[in-house]
C-alpha cells in the first residue's frame, strides 16, 4: 500500500464544490479544505506507485478548477493511534 499527500491549489470560484470531488475520486481516501498556501490536501491511498502517478495526473490535475499539485509520497507512518493499538496487545482491561 502506497501513501501520498497531495496539496492542491484550486481557482478561487472553484473551491465550494472542489472538496466533494475531491473526496468522490477512486483512491482518495480522504480529502481536506485547508488555510495556507494550498486549498485542499488529499490524502490518497493505492496499491503501488504508478497507481499514485495515475490518481493525481489522470483524475485529480483533471478536475476542472484545480490549478496545480504538489505530491509527497510517504516513507513510513507515526500515528499515535497505531502505536497505542500496538502496545495494548494483550493487556486486559483490569490491568
Amino acid at each position: 500500500m502506497v501513501t501520498a499527500i497531495v496539496l492542491i491549489e484550486a481557482e478561487r470560484a472553484a473551491i465550494s464544490r472542489l472538496g466533494p470531488q475531491l473526496a468522490d475520486v477512486p483512491g482518495v481516501a480522504e480529502a481536506y479544505s485547508v488555510t495556507g498556501e494550498f486549498d485542499f490536501v488529499a490524502i490518497v491511498r493505492v496499491k503501488d506507485h504508478e497507481a499514485v502517478a495515475d490518481v493525481v495526473t489522470s483524475r485529480l490535475a483533471q478536475l476542472p478548477g484545480i490549478k496545480r499539485t504538489s505530491t509527497h509520497v510517504a516513507f513510513k507512518v507515526y500515528s499515535r493511534h497505531d502505536l497505542e493499538a500496538m502496545f495494548s496487545v494483550g493487556l486486559s482491561s483490569g490491568a
